[in-house]
């Protein structure tokens, strides 16, 4: 799929819509609501995630090198199924960090090879997006927000994936978490070549996740 092509536009716009109401609704009607919410939309990003394997699977195209669930987004995709089905603060913690940087950027410069109406066009854009909406979810809207300590937190189970990915790669020939190689169409293009690039992006997540801290930090230091 070609960058911000009009079936790409549309399916940002849509993300947009759903996450300022994911952010904003639960403030503003009674919450009685907001947990059946949650866990629908946890159960409809589990479908998505399930059906993206089984058509990869019925078309002959799944395989060790690419679907194992070792990229960052898979991560991120699990740990959102869960943080809003259980509301557990370590898995919206990873939800939000993930969400709000991983999801984010994989929404906004996607690498796809299929496009509108292809079934995998939608379960692309409901598992990465559907993660940015309920990392605001349950932050923003229903107020489950990271504690301190979070951010190293965060960055140490990102780390723990990457080095599950890594394995992965090396032992499937793959390129989970994009370590062996970067995609195309991404804000690692701008973090210079192999390696440097993972070393850049692993600063830049830090410092994400610190920017994505503060505004709690500075409400518990007042």
């Amino acid at each position: 799929m070609q960058l911000l092509a009009t079936e790409h536009v549309a399916a940002l716009l849509v993300t947009a819509a759903l996450a300022v109401a994911a952010a904003l609704l639960p403030r503003a009607r009674s919450g009685r609501w907001v947990v059946p919410a949650s866990r629908a939309l946890a159960l409809i990003i589990l479908a998505a995630y399930v059906t993206d394997h089984a058509v990869a699977a019925a078309r002959g195209i799944w395989s060790l090198r690419i679907y194992l669930p070792l990229h960052l987004s898979d991560a991120a995709t699990l740990a959102a199924v869960l943080a809003l089905w259980s509301a557990r603060r370590p898995l919206v913690e990873l939800t939000y960090f993930w969400g709000l940087t991983g999801s984010l950027q994989a929404t906004l410069t996607p690498d796809l090879g299929h496009t509108f109406p292809d079934v995998l066009f939608f379960t692309y854009f409901v598992t990465h997006g559907g993660v940015v909406v309920a990392a605001l979810l349950l932050v923003v809207g229903r107020g489950i927000v990271p504690l301190p300590g979070a951010v190293t937190r965060a960055f140490a189970a990102t780390v723990a994936v990457a080095s599950a990915a890594a394995v992965g790669s090396i032992a499937t020939g793959g390129n989970y978490m994009f370590l062996r190689r970067k995609p195309s169409d991404s804000l690692l293009d701008l973090m210079g070549p192999w390696p440097w690039y993972i070393a850049a992006a692993a600063l830049l997540a830090v410092a994400m996740f610190a920017v994505l801290a503060a505004p709690f930090a500075a409400r518990e230091r007042r």
